[in-house]
């Protein structure tokens, strides 16, 4: 994804309200220096300097969420000690925060302890009694459900097998998402994925896809055909699975698999990286992207938390900072409208739509495209492809590729994203947009403008700006012609 669509995203996702369900724990990391071998032993000797406590399983989730914007409405159970008081406290008072956490005295809350020495984990403590979920917490859980689900946009399970998502809960809050719905995805553990059926998408490991089928999956062919047939055994919409540093490989109903390539980057700590990923891809479909689109954001920020040591949340400007920044970055592709329309919709953003060849960019053009944009928040362009512009100039047109002419466009501040397209009209664009405004030049009527009765029909403005009088691409390529 591009710098600007994911800006569209992260101004998308404060409207996103997202249910997370599944297994608390806390994370803590003691931090200290190691400069000789403990007498009693030889082992590492920790000069402890600092200890730091962060949400873990589900909670991360909820971490994740939070800090990428999003609302958040927590179901979970934590123990009646100190550790259950602070995790409850931590995740109903982050920004956006609602939901039930409840207190089960018959459960002690899953405490992880990592030991931490010049930015690397020298060992990591884990302090849990397995326990079931109490009936009456169970209970409590059953009757917040609906709500929880009713007041979102996307469901998300955070499986880690301490118990919280008992089959009646999980069965409860996949039947209401399908009531509502809305998307349901899993992130799973355990042999059993019986209980996940209905859910429209589970994001296993390699590791983990083994293990519930029995068989290995060490190449993408393996992977793939092992995960369409849980895919199809589960009656998902599709699975995704996560590949380490191969990225990811999303198996979707009725489609070719399609793998995302991991970005390059050092590993320091694959600690949290499911969470990030799971949270990352509810938020991006809940702001309305397809399944590839959300896959990609999840893979984009699964390479920053990877990149950290323990379950630090993710960022909106971790991932710009790796988007790609050229020239090209405001070129959208064709299939990414409908989810950027749907984004900037959610964001309250005014779009602004107009269209042309723009072949040998002229002040005509810095004009229509400078007043364009005044009339709203961001200014999206159609331009015709080279086939579209020689059926509509004749041979010898375009004088400059769509590629180049693309670049141009998007070196001006006025134009926020440029869109190919080969049709002869952008109607088709126009209504997978859905603009608010619709601008052409002077030289038009109303009348005349593709799309106008479109953007009428929900309200929408069309706007004529006045030409400059002289400036046409037709009269500077006669001139050229005619040596002038």
């Amino acid at each position: 994804m591009t710098p600007r669509e994911i800006a569209a995203l992260a101004a998308a996702a404060p409207s996103v309200t997202v249910a997370v369900a599944g297994d608390l724990m806390l994370d803590e990391t003691w931090t200290g220096s190691v400069e000789r071998v403990a007498p009693e032993a030889p082992v590492p000797l920790l000069a402890l300097t600092a200890m730091s406590r962060r949400a873990g399983g589900a909670g991360n989730v909820v971490e994740n969420l939070a800090s990428l914007g999003a609302r958040v409405v927590t179901l979970g159970a934590v123990g009646a000690g100190e550790e259950g008081a602070w995790l409850a406290r931590r995740l109903t008072t982050l920004p956006g925060a609602s939901g039930t956490v409840v207190v089960d005295p018959l459960r002690a809350t899953p405490v992880k302890r990592r030991m931490v020495s010049e930015g690397r984990q020298m060992l990591r403590v884990d302090e849990e009694l397995a326990s079931v979920l109490s009936p009456s917490a169970e209970r409590a859980l059953l009757g917040a459900a609906r709500g929880a689900v009713d007041a979102a946009d996307v469901l998300l399970l955070s499986d880690y097998a301490k118990g919280t998502l008992t089959p009646a809960l999980t069965s409860a809050l996949l039947e209401a998402a399908r009531a509502k719905g809305i998307p349901a995805l899993v992130d799973p553990k355990g042999r059993d994925y019986a209980r996940y059926r209905g859910a429209t998408v589970v994001t296993p490991n390699r590791k983990e896809l083994e293990m519930v089928t029995g068989e290995s999956a060490r190449d993408l062919q393996a992977v793939a055909r092992l995960g369409t047939r849980l895919r199809d055994e589960l009656g998902l919409e599709a699975l995704l699975v996560k590949l380490s540093e191969e990225g990811m490989l999303l198996l979707a109903r009725g489609k070719e698999p399609r793998r995302i390539t991991a970005h390059a980057r050092e590993v320091f700590d694959v600690t949290g990286a499911g969470d990030t990923v799971l949270a990352a891809f509810g938020v991006a479909m809940g702001c309305g992207l397809g399944l590839f689109e959300a896959a990609e954001v999840a893979n984009r920020a699964a390479g920053c938390a990877v990149a950290r040591v323990g379950t630090a949340p993710v960022r909106w400007a971790d991932l710009l900072e790796e988007a790609p920044g050229s020239p090209h970055e405001k070129l959208l592709d064709r299939a990414h409208l409908p989810a950027l329309s749907s984004m900037l919709r959610r964001a309250h953003k005014r779009i602004v739509f107009t269209n042309g060849c723009f072949d040998l960019l002229h002040p005509g053009h810095v004009k229509l495209l400078t007043e364009a944009r005044r009339n709203g928040d961001l200014l999206v362009v159609g331009l015709n492809s080279d086939a579209s512009v020689r059926r509509l100039k004749g041979d010898g047109r375009p004088i400059l590729s769509e590629a180049d002419r693309a670049q141009v466009l998007g070196g001006l501040d006025a134009v926020d994203f440029v869109v190919v397209f080969d049709e002869d009209t952008p109607e088709a664009i126009i209504r997978e947009l859905r603009p608010q405004t619709l601008v052409k030049g002077g030289d038009y009527t109303e009348a005349t403008v593709v799309g106008a009765p479109f953007v009428r029909s929900y309200g929408g403005d069309v706007v004529l700006i006045p030409l400059v009088e002289g400036r046409s691409t037709s009269s500077i390529v006669a001139r050229l012609k005619g040596g002038s």
